[in-house]
């Protein structure tokens, strides 16, 4: 199994922008000479880690236990709404993040070895805050391996369900999304856009919103003036 030193220097390297996909997690014997290329690029040091794990879950054969204890974590996190405040606090001792790793682990029923490791990698690196943005974009990497592609569409109102299926037959038949690749929807709800919708597709924006209309008429008017 990998080992948490492994976790560690992986995500460090990744965090200086030099990830070397090649590069070994140190596992035993085969899994360490596995090379893996994950499915999306993913920006930012909470896609780091999350490349990180899914890499290390790749290279020992554990990604579909891995992928199982996330998703658990990730229900955890969206019922508790002050877990993401606790795990974020800048007084947490090595004992708090220990504690709060077991009580995590325990109510998500994680056994899998190669999660137990990561978070306690994350801990090390006072890191903790950023799991419920690891979790999501592990679970980016994951529907990208299926062959999904994320489809967010943000609405200043909730749309039916007709509404989201023309949309999804519009998109998917467009050059934003590969042959052979399945839409996942996502329909979020902002009412400071006014009015029109914002599309997300994979990692393209297509902003069609009232409210960004309004901020470009804004610009013109104060360059003619």
């Amino acid at each position: 199994m990998l080992s948490r030193q492994a976790l560690l220097r992986s995500a460090r390297s990744a965090q200086r922008a030099v990830v070397n996909q090649s590069r070994s997690f140190a596992a035993p014997a085969a899994a360490a000479e596995k090379s893996v290329k994950p499915p999306v690029a993913l920006f930012g040091i909470d896609g780091t880690y999350a490349t990180a794990l899914y890499t290390a879950a790749v290279k020992t054969s554990t990604l579909e236990p891995t992928a199982k204890a996330i998703a658990s974590l990730g229900n955890l996190v969206q019922k508790d709404k002050k877990l993401p405040e606790i795990l974020d606090a800048p007084s947490l001792s090595a004992a708090d993040k220990s504690a709060i790793i077991g009580e995590l682990t325990k109510a998500a029923g994680v056994t899998d070895k190669t999660v137990k490791n990561f978070l306690e990698t994350l801990a090390e690196n006072n890191r903790l805050g950023l799991l419920p943005g690891v979790i999501s974009k592990f679970a980016e990497l994951i529907s990208a391996a299926q062959g999904e592609v994320e489809l967010v569409i943000t609405s200043a109102q909730p749309l039916d369900n007709k509404t989201i299926s023309r949309l999804e037959t519009a998109i998917g038949k467009s050059q934003y999304v590969g042959a052979g690749k399945k839409l996942k929807v996502t329909n979020k709800v902002n009412p400071e856009i006014v009015g029109g919708l914002v599309v997300e597709v994979g990692d393209r924006t297509i902003d069609l919103s009232v409210s960004s209309k309004i901020a470009k008429m804004n610009k013109l008017l104060n360059d003619a003036l």
